[in-house]
Parts: C-alpha cells; structure tokens; sequence
C-alpha cells in the first residue's frame, strides 16, 4: 500500500468540513487544529487533534475505499465509550459522533485524548512500565476486565450490542468454517483442528449472564498511564453481547505461566520479568468477580484453536498470492498454526485432570 503523504492534510479527512462541524458540535475544543497522525488501531485513520489553548482530543474514521460492512464500525466503538464512560470501565471521554458522509466521506467521532501507552511488544514495556510496576499494571489489567465484565448491558443500553444466543457455539461454526474453506488454498489441514472443534462442541458449556466482552482485550488494546495502571481500554469495533469466560481466556492467553511448556516470545509485551502468572491473575479475576473458573481450561483451548484457525486462513491468503509475501516469514506462520493447536490441546488435556 503506498504511504499517504502528511504533507497533503491528514488522510480521509476533508479538514475545513471536519473543523467546522466539530465548531458547532463538540464543547471543550475549538478549531483550527493541529493535526498530529496517531498510530495503531486497525488501520482505522485516526490523529490527534490539538486547538491553540494547548486543548486535545482524537479523531478517527474507517480507512478509505471499500470496507467489510462490519469492519471499523465507528458507531459500535462511539456506543461502548459513551455507554461505559459512567461505569467502573476507564474508556476515552465521548465528545462528538458524526453520522453525517457528506462531512468527510465516513462517519467519525471525537473522544478525548488519555496520556497513555498500548503495549505491542517488550520494548514498550520496557519504556513505559519499570521492572517494579509490572505487578501493578497487570492487576489493573485484569481488574478493568472484571469490571467490565460486572457491567450488565441492559442497565447502561448496550442490550442491543448483540445477539444473546451461545457466543462460543457461534463462534465454534465461524472459525470451523474458515479452517475448512482454507484447507485447500493453504495445502495444509490437521486432525487435530477437527477433533478440538468437536470436543469444543460436544462440551459447550451453559452460558453464564450474557456480558459486554470486548473481544480483543490485551496489552496491545488498553493505554497504560504514567502511575501504570490503565487509563483506558481501546479499539471497541469487534465487541459483542456475550461470555465473559471466553473473554477472559483471550486476555489471559497473553500471559506466560510456570506450567506453560514454552516460555513466551522474548519480543512478546509480557515476556519481560516482573509480571504475575496468567494463574495469579486468572485467581484474581475470580475473587473480583465470584465467577466459577473450574471449567476455564476448556475457554483457554477454544481461544487457542480460534487463534489457530484465524491464523491459518491468513497464511492461506499468503499461499493463494492474495496477500504480498514480503517479509513474511511463511514457514514460521505454519509452525504456529501447528503450535496453537498443540496449546489447545493441552488446555482440553488439563480439563481432565
């Protein structure tokens, strides 16, 4: 993709359009701004936007040409921050939505600007969270996650976010489906992808109180402040109605444990020491929460298998020439793909013992 010169204006904003609706349509910041490109965020094309009293806020829109209908859903983010601003969840202020095309092509919204830091890899957290405040900023982690989770969605508005029926059972036939339609185009199937999908059916567990489950929450999602703890929890475009267990088995699969066979990436967010186990903060959870975590396991696998379908149909995106192959290590993407499923396995494995 060629790279969009900041030097023409910001990137899918028309900004003498933008400037004067935010004029009429949001308080506590006044045009003209500075345009500032923040990076991160799905591609989505978002800056930051500062008036001349030194006043900030954000912006974003949908990249430009043609989108997936759900994809960079603008208003499901713009309902989740607003919704959640007045809970126990630290999310962006919400400061103006603009349903409006002809504006600047896509609809975008103004949220207020948090001084924090996503965590990509262990070089951020090597700069942003000293050896002695790890332990503080993944309990925060794990707490903004059960508060999240203690939100009931009909009682803040969000009781449309989704549907209510099984989450894992519909995502079960989402990603089998995936998995079966990339088997050719990838040349590559296991037996185990199978065998994990039909476990995962035949033990689909009861589905608890239906929740707001973030989707995608990890270190890379949330804006970890200057006292570490975090400030704020983004990229809400994939949130749905659903269970909260698999929400948190997502997020915990981002942490390494004494029991893991293999120690984390050393390039992986929460590879440096200083961090917590992934069972300390899964007990944690528990406590904070009430929730039973005897069956967690089984949340863990289907999160691994998931991680391992989505995978495989991205390298076989890369094997049919859909997608440039440069720099793309293809043999590693393989061994992944294999090595995902080897983790769901023994999390299926465990939940026998």
């Amino acid at each position: 993709m060629s790279q969009h010169d900041e030097s023409l204006g910001p990137e899918g904003y028309d900004v003498a359009a933008v400037e004067t609706w935010i004029a009429a349509n949001v308080d506590d910041i006044a045009p003209p701004f500075t345009w500032t490109r923040l990076e991160g965020g799905h591609s989505n094309l978002t800056y930051r936007l500062q008036d001349e009293h030194g006043r900030e806020a954000v912006i974003r829109r949908p990249p430009q040409g043609e989108l997936l209908p759900k994809a960079h859903d603008m208003s499901r983010e713009w309902a989740l921050i607003s919704a959640l601003g007045p809970t126990d969840v630290p999310v962006p202020k919400a400061m103006g939505f603009c349903e409006d095309p002809g504006v600047t092509g896509a609809w975008f919204y103004v949220m207020g600007m948090i001084d924090g830091h996503p965590l990509y890899n262990s070089d951020d957290t090597n700069q942003w969270v000293p050896e002695d405040q790890r332990r503080k900023m993944a309990t925060s982690f794990i707490d903004v996650l059960a508060a999240l989770h203690q939100v009931d969605p009909d009682t803040v508005g969000l009781g449309e976010l989704g549907k209510r029926d099984s989450y894992v059972g519909r995502q079960l036939k989402t990603w089998y489906r995936s998995w079966t339609s990339s088997i050719e185009p990838a040349q590559y199937d296991d037996p185990r992808a199978h065998e994990l999908q039909q476990f995962f059916l035949d033990n689909l567990p009861d589905q608890g109180p239906i929740r707001v489950v973030h989707g995608d929450y990890g270190p890379h999602n949330v804006l970890v402040g200057p006292d570490c703890t975090i400030a704020a929890v983004v990229d809400w475009e994939i949130s749905t109605l659903g269970d909260p267990l698999a929400d948190l088995a997502y997020a915990l699969n981002f942490w390494p444990d004494p029991t893991d066979a293999e120690p984390p990436l050393p390039e992986a967010a929460t590879a440096p020491p200083g961090f917590p186990s992934r069972s300390e903060l899964a007990a944690r959870y528990g406590e904070q929460t009430g929730r039973d975590l005897s069956n967690l396991d089984y949340y863990v696998g289907f999160n691994r298998w998931k991680s391992a379908a989505i995978v495989h149909g991205v390298y076989a995106r890369y094997m049919e020439g859909k997608k440039s192959t440069e720099g793309i290590d293809l043999d590693e993407m393989r061994e992944r793909i294999g090595r995902t499923l080897g983790l769901a396995e023994q999390a299926v494995n465990r939940l026998g013992g």
